[in-house]
């Protein structure tokens, strides 16, 4: 059994949570103490989209308090946690030093183990908190603002990946569409609410496809680039005082849903994979869940969603990933850095010591220790 202390702040989300698991095959294998998630959404606003320094600033406001919070909830101290985890990669590089140095500083304070956490790995995970039983092999759509991936995720730190997007990703579409129809920032939930409410057979758009050299196109990669220019040249054509933004909204996220749909399932069919889980910011869609549901119902596949809490970032799914690689043994060294860019395919890199993890120095514990009450 381990009891596991995260901290995800990737981006623009400072969150820490407590999870505990038994490391046992059963439906309360996962328990959630504890989920604190202190959201920078109407900071950036003002921007239209994340300003790194200015996220990284409020994390070293938050951290402590987010620290405290955590513990709280869970009505626990320091003796019943087992290890420290915090995401280091991808993400922000500022914003990941604040989570990285703040979980070092707890894991020396208190000699606890140290996991650093892939954030992609992390939301593979998040189906495992809302699905115990959840077992490999299976295949994970991850889809958020950075990320449009399609991955055969065969146990915990092996994963495989076959396929992705080849320029945005599908949540960064979203935003990109969202300020072209003159939306708030994050533009994915505007569209969304906006698409309910209109017709998505109103404009025909690309599915945006993969050439592939030998001819034909990629079965599993996709491409957004297209159609959001071809959202830029409706737009452009259409009375600038009458824009149908309810039409538009809902036409786009049916492209971009049914373009998804297509090859998650084309993917689990391949592969004979019976399991979809799906993860990122964009699980949490009206339009993918639906449409996803439907195309895997038909195909007798099992889709998982995770609930709308666990879709957006938060550290839950980072504990949940933590625990089940310190149950295995797994450890980071404290020399473990921050990375903007790291493939899934090296996660067990980060449990590859180049030092021993312990023990600590106090010269050296010294050096990394944040201002501020981390105790």
């Amino acid at each position: 059994m381990s009891t596991v202390l995260a901290i995800e702040t990737s981006c623009d989300e400072t969150a820490v949570a407590i999870v505990r698991d038994s490391g046992q095959r059963s439906l309360d294998r996962r328990q959630i103490l504890s989920n604190v998630v202190s959201s920078q959404i109407q900071i950036h606003q003002a921007y239209g989209g994340v300003v790194p320094e200015v996220a990284s600033r409020h994390h070293v406001e938050m951290i402590n308090w987010a620290i405290q919070q955590a513990l709280q909830q869970a009505g626990i101290g320091w003796e019943a946690i087992d290890g420290v985890a915090a995401t280091c990669a991808p993400g922000l590089v500022g914003a990941l030093l604040v989570g990285l140095t703040a979980a070092k500083t707890l894991a020396m304070l208190h000699q606890k183990p140290l996991l650093g956490i892939h954030h992609l790995e992390g939301h593979i995970y998040a189906s495992y908190l809302s699905e115990p039983q959840l077992e490999p092999p299976f295949l994970c759509l991850l889809v958020s603002g950075g990320h449009t991936s399609l991955i055969h995720v065969k146990d915990c730190g092996v994963y495989e990946p076959l396929g992705q997007t080849r320029d945005d990703a599908a949540g960064e579409a979203f935003d990109k569409v969202a300020r072209l129809l003159k939306l708030d920032y994050p533009g994915g939930p505007v569209i969304d609410r906006l698409a309910q409410q209109g017709n998505p057979d109103a404009f025909v758009l690309p599915e945006g496809k993969v050439s592939l050299p030998q001819g034909g196109f990629h079965p599993y990669d996709s491409s957004f680039s297209g159609l959001k220019t071809a959202m830029l040249r409706l737009v452009q054509s259409l009375p600038a005082d009458e824009l149908p933004v309810a039409d538009l909204a809902a036409s786009f996220q049916a492209a971009v849903a049914k373009a998804l749909t297509k090859r998650t399932i084309a993917c689990a069919l391949d592969y004979g994979l019976s399991t979809i889980a799906v993860g990122g910011g964009v699980a949490a869609n009206s339009g993918l869940r639906s449409h996803l549901e439907q195309a895997a119902t038909a195909q007798g596949l099992r889709v998982l969603f995770p609930p709308l809490k666990f879709c957006t970032d938060n550290a839950a799914m980072i504990a949940c990933a933590a625990a089940d690689h310190l149950n295995r043994g797994h450890r980071s060294p404290f020399t473990v850095g921050v990375q903007s860019r790291l493939p899934l395919t090296a996660v067990m890199q980060l449990y590859q010591p180049a030092v021993a993890s312990s023990p600590i120095s106090e010269n050296s514990s010294a050096t990394l220790i944040a201002s501020g009450n981390l105790s």
